[in-house]
C-alpha cells in the first residue's frame, strides 16, 4: 500500500483489535492518511505481522501488539508500549469486540463476565490509559453496534447491553474530556461483510431484509468513517453515536 500525505501525517493511532477484518481496515485506512499505526491482535499473529510490513513496505509505520482485549493490564501495557516506540497517542480506536448470541438463560456468568471484560472494560481501560496524555485535536473513537439501539431478533440481550453501555460511557466520557480538547465518538455499524458475518453467509439473507440498502456495508465504509472522525474536519463531534448501518430497521 502507498501512504499519502493528509491531515494525519505526524499523528500516532493505536487500534485495538487491528489485525483482522473492520479493524485491518482502520489500521490500513489510518496509515495511508498518514498516521504512525499500532495495533494489537489476540490470535493471528502472522496476519498482524504481515499487515505491519506491508505498511512499512509502502512508507508508513506500523507496531503490532500481541494483547487480548479481556486483559485490562494487557491493553494499557501495549497502549505504554506503542506510545513509547512511535510517539504519543493521538487518536485511539477502540476496535476489538466480543460477538456471543444465545437464549438468555443458556448464558454462563464466565460469559457474561467475558463479554463486559471485552466490550466495556477493555474500552474504559484503554481509555484510562491514552487520554491523560491527550492533548487539542486529539481523538478517541469507539467501534460499538446499531444493536445498541435495535436488537433485532433475539440472543442478542448481552451483546445489545453492552453496545448500549459503549454509547453511554461515550456521552460520559465526551465530557470528561472536553476540557482538554479531545473528542469522543461512537461509530455504530450494522451488518458488515468480514469472516465473522459473510455477506453471503446462512444469516445474510435474513439480516439483508432488515436494512433499507438491502446488503451489507464493508469494512472499508466503516475505515472511511473513523478517518473522517479523527481529522480535523470532525472538530466539532463529540459525545456521537452515528449509524453506518444501511437503514437497519428504520
Amino acid at each position: 500500500m502507498t501512504i499519502q500525505t493528509s491531515g494525519l501525517t505526524g499523528k500516532t493511532a493505536f487500534v485495538t483489535g487491528g489485525s483482522r477484518g473492520i479493524g485491518e481496515a482502520i489500521v490500513k485506512r489510518l496509515a495511508s492518511e498518514g498516521a504512525a499505526v499500532a495495533f494489537t491482535y489476540a490470535n493471528s499473529a502472522v496476519k498482524a505481522e504481515q499487515l505491519a510490513k506491508e505498511i512499512e513496505a509502502g512508507g508508513g509505520r506500523a507496531l503490532a501488539i500481541r494483547a487480548d482485549a479481556q486483559d485490562a493490564d494487557a491493553v494499557k501495557k501495549a497502549l505504554n508500549e506503542a506510545a513509547r516506540t512511535l510517539g504519543a497517542i493521538n487518536i485511539l480506536v477502540n476496535n476489538a469486540g466480543l460477538l456471543n448470541v444465545k437464549p438468555y438463560d443458556q448464558f454462563t456468568m464466565d460469559e457474561f463476565d467475558r463479554m463486559v471484560a471485552v466490550n466495556i472494560r477493555a474500552v474504559f481501560a484503554a481509555v484510562q490509559a491514552a487520554a491523560p496524555s491527550m492533548v487539542e485535536g486529539d481523538r478517541i473513537i469507539t467501534i460499538g453496534s446499531v444493536n445498541a439501539d435495535a436488537s433485532g431478533f433475539p440472543g442478542m440481550s448481552l451483546y445489545s447491553m453492552s453496545k448500549a453501555a459503549v454509547a453511554g460511557m461515550t456521552r460520559g466520557l465526551a465530557r470528561d474530556l472536553a476540557a482538554q480538547g479531545v473528542t469522543v465518538n461512537n461509530i455504530q455499524p450494522g451488518p458488515v461483510d468480514t469472516d465473522m458475518n459473510p455477506a453471503e453467509g446462512a444469516n445474510a439473507p435474513f439480516l439483508k431484509s432488515l436494512m433499507a440498502l438491502g446488503r451489507y456495508g464493508t469494512s472499508a465504509e466503516i475505515a472511511g468513517l473513523v478517518a473522517y472522525l479523527a481529522s480535523p474536519e470532525a472538530a466539532y463531534i463529540t459525545g456521537a453515536s452515528i449509524d453506518a448501518n444501511g437503514g437497519f430497521m428504520i
